[in-house]
């Protein structure tokens, strides 16, 4: 009998110890936290900021990532459908097998996977990951569940890695360089950096849903003309050299506010030094975020408005940069110094690229229109984007008044013609509403 006792008592030892380690139930609050998955694509963002990527790579760079979270939270998630035979060159992907899997931590796995991926310094993810790995522990979660759901990320981002293999993308790092030529009214490099055009063949990466770079071709840019005083151009120059002399506080504000410039030459005597900022697609990946809290969106839709916000972007870039290499048209601060005044300055920086249409109203219009459907047209929210730049926050009423404002950002610049705006927006509209058209994200 005493023996019987004392195998009793080291049996529900042993049970109260298995009890107070990996067999406590795991709670998965964290994990399927939707402002979690914000905090990982401001994660991806970060890294993006510090590598110095343009837009244009940037987008790129959140894109995969997202689709690549899109298509794994669709596998826990009934009410939402893949994106393949969607895209262009997506097929299918093949069974993936989510037995044990937490598809939340899947999801966030496999952002991280793709993102680094796409990103390319190795590595540059990896203390994130490790940080999820500490939350799924705190959680409970087993070691076969992790396990099971890293099978998952990799299944579903080596699929999409090899996917965006065959955008062109590499093709496009040996293209030729742009040629610089005097004729008039065509893009030159500007000052601070004189730096050679950016990307001039990124209209040949393969778009996500719009059919060619050339499907929404703009309204045409005015005659260039700076010896009439009469004409279109030359009033359009005009008012930028007026607008930029006489901006209010605020007008400043927004400039500087939706600037976004990646990498800022800044000039004093002789000494020059870089200052970053996140890309327009980086701040709009932010407003993303703050849509979904605002929205209180769940897990799953936060994926889907990031997925499909990114796939805008994406495809807005390639129909801008169509249009910019097609018409080459000069900036303000070239025909302004060289007609008007040769010591006058944009409020901020000129980009390395020609300037018909702007980039930042044709992704803002976008990304709007998508937005717009996945969170409402009245969702007032303040855009605290900036405040790590030491730039303050701005009141927002719609996420359509947002790329309103960005676009006028760059007049208030100095940086484009308010017919790079208006053009710009139009087109944007128009590739934002084609992809809800053609995007089915949920039955």
């Amino acid at each position: 009998m005493i023996k019987f006792l004392g195998t009793a008592m080291l049996v529900v030892v042993f049970l109260a110890s298995c009890k107070s380690g990996d067999d406590k139930a795991y709670d998965d609050t964290k994990i399927k936290d939707p402002l979690l998955f914000c905090k990982t694509v401001k994660q991806l963002n970060n890294v993006v900021l510090e590598n110095n990527f343009p837009p244009m790579i940037a987008t790129r760079n959140y894109t995969y990532a997202n689709i690549a979270a899109y298509e794994t939270m669709v596998l826990g998630d009934s009410r939402f459908i893949s994106l393949a035979g969607q895209l262009h060159g997506l097929s299918a992907l093949p069974h993936i097998d989510t037995t044990n899997a937490d598809i939340h931590y899947a999801t966030l796995l496999v952002f991280c996977k793709v993102g680094e991926a796409v990103t390319f310094p190795e590595g540059s993810m990896e203390k994130y990951v490790a940080e999820l790995d500490s939350i799924a522990t705190a959680s409970h979660m087993t070691t076969t569940m992790k396990e099971a759901s890293k099978k998952v990320a990799d299944s579903v981002g080596n699929c999409i890695l090899r996917w965006s293999k065959k955008d062109n993308y590499l093709q496009t790092r040996t293209a030729s360089k742009y040629s610089v030529t005097n004729e008039d009214g065509r893009w030159i490099p500007t000052p601070p950096m004189y730096a050679q055009a950016v990307e001039p063949h990124w209209m040949e990466i393969r778009p996500m849903v719009i059919d060619s770079a050339s499907q929404f071709e703009p309204a045409r840019p005015p005659a260039y003309n700076m010896k009439d005083k009469n004409t279109a151009f030359y009033k359009a120059a005009m008012e930028v050299k007026e607008m930029g002399d006489s901006l209010t506080s605020d007008q400043k504000n927004i400039a500087d506010f939706w600037d976004d410039n990646p990498f800022k030459m800044n000039v004093s005597g002789h000494i020059m030094f870089a200052t970053k900022k996140f890309s327009p697609s980086g701040h709009w990946m932010n407003i993303v975020g703050i849509g979904s809290q605002k929205a209180k969106a769940d897990f799953s839709t936060t994926v889907a408005a990031y997925a499909e916000t990114s796939i805008a972007l994406f495809d807005a870039f390639i129909s801008c940069w169509f249009e910019k290499f097609k018409s080459n048209v000069v900036r303000p601060e070239t025909v302004i110094n060289k007609f008007i005044a040769s010591d006058w300055q944009p409020y901020i920086q000129t980009p390395p690229f020609p300037s018909h249409t702007s980039g930042h109203a044709t992704i803002s219009a976008a990304a709007a229109e998508v937005m717009t459907k996945w969170f409402g047209d009245n969702l007032s929210f303040t855009d605290t984007s900036s405040l790590e730049f030491g730039i303050q926050s701005r009141q927002i009423s719609s996420f359509r008044l947002a790329a309103k404002e960005a676009a006028m950002s760059r007049l208030y610049g100095g940086i484009h013609y308010r017919f790079d705006n208006e053009d710009g927006s139009a087109a944007g509209i128009k590739i934002g509403d084609y992809i809800l058209q053609r995007l089915k994200l949920k039955k």
